[in-house]
């Protein structure tokens, strides 16, 4: 009699499985629940901002990642939400930019469906229409009101989550942005 093994016994086998050079069975990324996930992680290169002095209404937050090109899933959408902060910041969604390739080095624009800023949570949530393939490092520009009044160490949360209907996000890390008192 053959037992029915639980999803994550299975997967855990398919991969050992796959290591030892022995074929499994390929999911591509999307359970039987039909819920997607990355089979890389993404990762996330760089935070910077463009002026790193208090009280600056001219800048922009520039966050990139990189999907791996055995990602398994594209990325439908990246989130950024601030965590506690000395201050805590407003966004201009509607100026939101995202592109191929880091803050210095630009690629092609990406067209965004949607830059979403819920000031309730501190979150931006920017949605890529179409989803960005494996294989690309993508970079979101975010337009704060101005940089932070009081000096100090902001940090973003950012996670990505792949192109489905039913997406498990991946939390990727924090990037971190530190203001600084301008003294003339």
């Amino acid at each position: 009699m053959l037992k029915s093994l639980p999803s994550w016994e299975f997967l855990l086998i398919s991969g050992l499985l796959t290591t030892q050079g022995l074929s499994s069975p390929s999911f591509a990324g999307q359970l039987a629940n039909g819920q997607t996930f990355f089979d890389k992680t993404p990762l996330l290169l760089e935070a910077s901002t463009t002026y790193k002095e208090i009280w600056v209404w001219a800048a922009k937050y520039y966050f990139t990642v990189s999907l791996p090109a055995d990602a398994g899933e594209p990325l439908k959408q990246l989130v950024i939400q601030q965590k506690p902060s000395p201050e805590m910041l407003d966004f201009y969604p509607d100026q939101t930019v995202a592109f191929v390739g880091s803050r210095d080095n630009r690629g092609n624009a990406l067209t965004l469906q949607s830059s979403q800023w819920n000031p309730d949570n501190n979150t931006m949530t920017v949605i890529f229409d179409p989803p960005v393939p494996p294989g690309t490092t993508v970079t979101v520009g975010l337009k704060p009101y101005r940089n932070p009044s009081v000096s100090g160490i902001y940090l973003f949360g950012v996670t990505a989550v792949p192109d489905g209907s039913i997406a498990a996000p991946m939390y990727l890390g924090v990037g971190r942005l530190q203001f600084y008192q301008t003294y003339w």
